[in-house]
């Protein structure tokens, strides 16, 4: 099934035509918001490079987790 969704809300303007494949192997600066100084502290931090890394990392997941589990319990 194919999913269509406008992530340019979400990404710089160079990779705002990007696909998904092209956005997991992106730096994580692709992201917006997040500058190249930040990117390399997450790189010295957490050995975070591309968006894959950012999004498959357990420290981010687990607080994602959390702050669902704490939305739903309010």
């Amino acid at each position: 099934m194919a999913v269509s969704a406008d992530l340019a809300k979400l990404l710089d303007k160079q990779y705002e035509e990007s696909d998904l494949n092209e956005l997991i192997d992106a730096p994580v600066s692709a992201i917006a918001g997040i500058s190249d100084g930040d990117a390399e502290l997450l790189q010295k931090a957490f050995n975070i490079s591309t968006v894959g890394d950012l999004g498959r990392n357990k420290y981010f997941r687990a607080a994602q987790a959390l702050s669902v589990l704490a939305e739903a319990s309010k």
